[in-house]
């Protein structure tokens, strides 16, 4: 990260309002939400553990038990659990009928 001068890119008039609430202090200013990158998404984290949750899951549906799954992937049962319902393919949500009408 590089130290800009804020006299030399910002307007006069928000210098001025910048520095009634800090005055030769270092700020550091974040970037607009929508310009954030996820995380893990720079480094392939996301992929790496969405491969790994999926492994959990399919040998769980082969019968393995969750104690067994986190001596494995050296994580806690709760975290093997946690992964398991996040996992589970939850059905379509059936449309419903109410007095004769369709509700979706």
């Amino acid at each position: 990260m590089s130290y800009k001068r804020a006299d030399d890119i910002l307007p006069e008039n928000i210098l001025e309002i910048l520095q009634s609430y800090v005055s030769g202090e270092a700020i550091y200013v974040p970037k607009k939400r929508d310009c954030r990158k996820r995380w893990g998404s720079s480094t392939g984290v996301n992929e790496k553990l969405r491969i790994r949750n999926e492994q959990i899951l399919e040998q769980y549906q082969k019968g393995v038990s969750t104690k067994e799954l986190a001596l494995r992937y050296y994580l806690t049962e709760k975290s093997i659990q946690r992964i398991l319902r996040e996992m589970q393919v939850k059905p379509p949500m059936e449309q419903c009928r109410v007095g004769g009408e369709k509700i979706e």
